[in-house]
């Protein structure tokens, strides 16, 4: 059964924060402290349970679902997380992937995928000793994130490495990440810095428009646009002219793609967001666990996604971006 929102868009991604926890700060995500408080991080029993995050990605399937990736926070904080993985890869017809700050992906890169994940997608803002560790602000190394990404496709684990560019800050290395992992089989993604939650201090001078990203890139490697893989596609894509493999930039702020958005979000204390801008969600995990059937949990997800208008990028203002919309840390990626 598909189901449509009010713009004819369908449901075929699902991404499902698994904890709200995370041993980075980056400060564009999940800053040391929230308007002068320290953050107050879930109780286990708040987070769905592995059978509860099953249940709905099951229930997502009879929509039409076809991929979902795992988010937190860190969701390699999660405890038995390669459990999880095996419970939703045993779902026919559904791409698995995940995304991680790679600090502990050396060690759980096999596990992964011996349990059934398809792809891994790890941040990584700076190849810069000095602006990485002010940027995750826990005086993390880079060496061990690129150990984690080399350990991931060791073990069979397909890698994309996501950067957030914000100006001024890190937007002098997008040339270096392109040169990494140019030729190394891994897709490198460059991300507008965006309006996400309301404590990042977001402004408009602070991004770098993917236009100016691609420029700066191919004025060292020329590239050339790709077409897009699938309708919807987040990433525009360019390829090296010389084969080297490719980039992609993912342009919320300048170049909007709310048109094809089919993506809905579960947060780690299981509400149902349709946008990642959202300024609330829908309780899932009351509904689940007051004892309600399948057809009530499927019936539940269609009347919010049927009704689904949102169209934040496109609309952006001053105005908007100033509005009390949920954490990333909470809502993931």
């Amino acid at each position: 059964m598909t189901v449509v929102d009010t713009l004819g868009r369908p449901v075929r991604d699902l991404r499902i924060s698994v904890t709200d926890r995370c041993n980075f700060r980056c400060t564009y995500c999940m800053p040391k402290s929230v308007f002068g408080r320290d953050y107050r991080f879930m109780p286990r029993r708040e987070l769905l349970t592995f059978e509860e995050i099953e249940r709905v990605a099951r229930t997502f399937v009879t929509f039409g679902l076809r991929k979902i990736r795992l988010t937190g926070g860190e969701p390699l904080l999660r405890a038995d997380i390669e459990v999880l993985v095996g419970m939703l890869a045993r779902i026919d017809g559904l791409e698995l992937t995940l995304t991680t700050n790679g600090a502990l992906l050396s060690r759980m890169a096999s596990a992964l995928r011996d349990a059934g994940l398809d792809r891994v997608t790890v941040s990584l803002d700076s190849l810069d000793e000095d602006t990485f560790r002010a940027m995750n602000d826990v005086d993390f190394p880079v060496a061990r994130v690129l150990e984690g990404i080399d350990d991931a496709a060791a073990a069979g684990l397909p890698v994309k490495v996501n950067a957030v560019v914000r100006r001024g800050v890190n937007d002098g290395g997008i040339v270096d990440l392109a040169r990494h992992f140019r030729g190394s089989g891994h897709t490198m993604r460059f991300i507008e810095y965006m309006d996400v939650g309301a404590t990042n201090g977001w402004r408009l001078d602070d991004v770098v428009p993917a236009a100016e990203i691609v420029r700066r890139i191919d004025e060292v490697f020329p590239l050339e646009p790709v077409e897009p893989a699938y309708t919807g596609e987040v990433a525009r894509r360019w390829r090296y002219r010389d084969g080297a493999g490719e980039i992609g930039v993912i342009a919320s702020v300048t170049q909007p793609f709310c048109g094809g958005c089919t993506r809905a979000r579960v947060s780690a204390e299981g509400k149902l967001y349709t946008c990642l801008f959202a300024v609330g969600g829908t309780d899932l995990r009351a509904l689940l666990r007051s004892g309600a059937g399948d057809g009530e949990l499927a019936a539940a997800i269609a009347a919010v996604w049927a009704v689904r208008t949102d169209r934040y990028s496109e609309r952006r203002t001053e105005a908007t971006a100033a509005l009390p919309k949920v954490e990333m840390s909470y809502i993931g990626g």
